[in-house]
């Protein structure tokens, strides 16, 4: 019986080397997961290779055209991991590149023409010898994680099988399958930092600042932004419900049909932002502040102000094209002049993208750890496929298969919202100026 201070066994396995890949944006402690992942292979004497760039070398892949060392991949070793556990950034860097994008439909697996890019990822990895791939990413990353297992699904019996397990990567934190992912409170904590200086200088000058947070389907990151930041009022799609949603006719990009689109009910939200800064003014004597908007509220804008606006390949609304920020703070300028006869500096800031790269505090390094560590032990001790590697309680390992994740009608994921009414949502009611709405 080994004691309390044997290092794990070692053990066989039929894995001679692995692939890390990284895709979709950055996230503070991405390089925890990796080195973690890829130590515990080495000690097992596993070869590792480091996929460049997400899928993007991959899917350029031919026979003709093998994929180059150092240029399309790496091999880490012992010397590449040197104190690299708490470094920034992201040592194999990363892309957006989507080899599933044309597949949105079981049947489409039997398309030879949609699973091209899928075929060319599998050969790809096959020409290094890979026998098994570890995917980070965000949900659209796990889409295509589940949709590299199925297409290998319906491969010839006796071809190569490539196990996939994902490793679950946004500080939007919005994850089905697990409590909180790594880098979020790296994220919270750095731009918690920038709302409390905005705040110091909203109070010299009078003004307010709103801050359009990232936060693309939920407001996890929003809401955490303005609890640690001290923020006079959040907002986020979960709060567009009763007085504040609406619907209205409009035409979907991906499918061309006119459906019914659910819209927020903007004069509402305005007014609704206007009425905590009259009560700031005449019931506390506060004449500043700060207003944290989740970006997502711009998939939510009526369409006059999102039509023809471009998407990425996930299908995603190009937010920057709009300049939400902007837009919100010329109408709460507006309707707070209209409302008091005053006028009222408003300044519109977008936070995020700095925060992704921040150097990683103690507990995302700590949760990054465990789930990197938690892709050796799914594979080799398990010996799973098509699990995403999730954490609970005191960063107790657990594993969830693909299909409790992804739809498998539709091959899409479901979104973890902030449910309306919860403690932690009721915890920023509870401390950004009170409004009696």
């Amino acid at each position: 019986m080994s004691s309390t201070l044997s290092r794990p066994p070692m053990l066989e396995s039929s894995i001679r080397r692995v692939a890390i890949l990284f895709a979709g944006g950055p996230a503070p402690a991405a390089n925890a997961v990796i080195s973690t992942a890829a130590v515990s292979f080495l000690r097992n004497n596993i070869d590792v290779i480091g996929i460049l760039h997400g899928y993007s070398h991959l899917i350029e892949y031919t026979p003709d055209r093998p994929l180059a060392e150092d240029k399309d991949y790496i091999r880490i070793t012992h010397h590449t991991l040197k104190r690299t556990r708490n470094s920034q950034g992201i040592i194999i860097g990363t892309s957006r590149a989507n080899p599933g994008k044309l597949v949105s439909d079981p049947a489409h697996f039997r398309d030879p023409e949609r699973t091209a890019p899928l075929k060319t990822v599998y050969e790809a990895l096959c020409s290094l010898e890979v026998d098994a791939l570890i995917s980070i990413g965000g949900d659209d990353t796990l889409k295509t994680a589940n949709k590299f297992k199925m297409y290998q699904e319906t491969l010839p019996p006796g071809s190569r099988h490539i196990p996939v397990v994902h490793l679950p990567k946004t500080i939007d934190n919005d994850y089905m399958g697990i409590d909180f992912t790594f880098g979020y409170f790296t994220a919270v904590e750095f731009l918690a930092s920038e709302v409390r200086n905005l705040l110091a200088d909203a109070e010299a000058n009078q003004a307010y600042f709103l801050c359009e947070c990232m936060g693309r389907s939920a407001g996890w990151l929003a809401y955490g932004v303005a609890i640690a930041g001290e923020a006079s009022l959040v907002v986020s799609v979960e709060d567009i419900t009763g007085k504040y949603e609406t619907s209205e006719e409009s035409v979907n990009p991906k499918t061309g049909r006119k459906e019914i689109r659910r819209v927020m009910e903007l004069n509402e939200v305005v007014r609704r932002i206007v009425a905590t800064m009259r009560v700031r003014e005449e019931a506390e004597g506060k004449e500043f502040g700060v207003i944290v908007l989740a970006e997502g509220l711009a998939e939510l804008l009526p369409h006059q102000h999102i039509d023809g606006v471009a998407r990425d390949e996930h299908g995603h609304i190009t937010i920057a094209q709009i300049n939400f920020g902007k837009l919100f703070s010329e109408i709460v300028a507006k309707e707070y002049a209209k409302q008091t006869g005053k006028k009222r500096k408003v300044t519109s800031v977008p936070l995020g993208y700095e925060s992704r790269c921040a150097r990683p505090q103690a507990f995302d390094v700590m949760l990054g750890s465990q789930l990197g560590v938690g892709a050796y032990r799914a594979l080799v001790e398990k010996r799973l496929d098509g699990v995403m590697v999730s954490i609970r309680g005191q960063l107790e390992l657990n594993y969830v298969r693909f299909d409790q994740l992804v739809d498998p009608a539709t091959l899409v994921t479901v979104v973890r919202y902030i449910e309306p009414g919860s403690d932690f949502h009721r915890l920023a009611r509870f401390l950004e100026t009170y409004v009696n709405d």
